[in-house]
């Protein structure tokens, strides 16, 4: 190839990038995006409404701090439950042991509308005196009108040795 036709498209190809660039930073500033407030007081009231949900003994009722679109990965099943319906059912049996929970252990982590709860939390189960230790993650989006939890996984505490 000649010196010319290699600087022609080199010329062409820096040419596309910056293009591609300008268009990239076009297209950002039209999708700017308003974060909701939130701090961490805030996201651990959000576990506190999830709690008090638990104390209903109504399964909708938890179901409800769910978006529509979202997981839950549980304590005692190992089930993962995508569907409200199929969150519901989890929570009919969990309810039965009358749950109350109790961090022990967290770590925030904020960013735009989404917010990151994760640690340690203690269930004492009223139908049997007994606590039970566990992991948690909480992930919860803000959708416009509430936030709600996006992913939640729960495990058992391993025993240290």
């Amino acid at each position: 190839m000649s010196k010319k036709i290699m600087v022609l498209l080199g010329t062409l190809v820096l040419a596309g990038c910056a293009a591609h660039t300008q268009g990239e930073r076009g297209q950002g500033a039209q999708m700017t995006q308003n974060c909701a407030p939130i701090d961490e007081s805030g996201v651990a009231a959000l576990f506190e409404r999830w709690n008090q949900s638990l104390q209903t003994g109504k399964p909708d009722v938890v179901a409800k701090n769910y978006a529509e679109r979202s997981i839950l990965l549980p304590t005692l099943s190992g089930v993962n439950r995508v569907s409200t319906a199929e969150k519901v059912d989890y929570f009919e049996h969990f309810l039965a042991a009358k749950p109350q929970g109790k961090v022990t252990d967290r770590q925030i982590t904020l960013g735009c509308n989404m917010a990151v709860d994760s640690g340690l939390y203690t269930f004492h189960m009223g139908s049997s005196g007994k606590d039970v230790g566990a992991r948690y993650t909480y992930t919860y989006q803000w959708n416009g009108q509430d936030w709600l939890i996006v992913s939640h996984h729960s495990s058992l505490s391993p025993v240290d040795k």
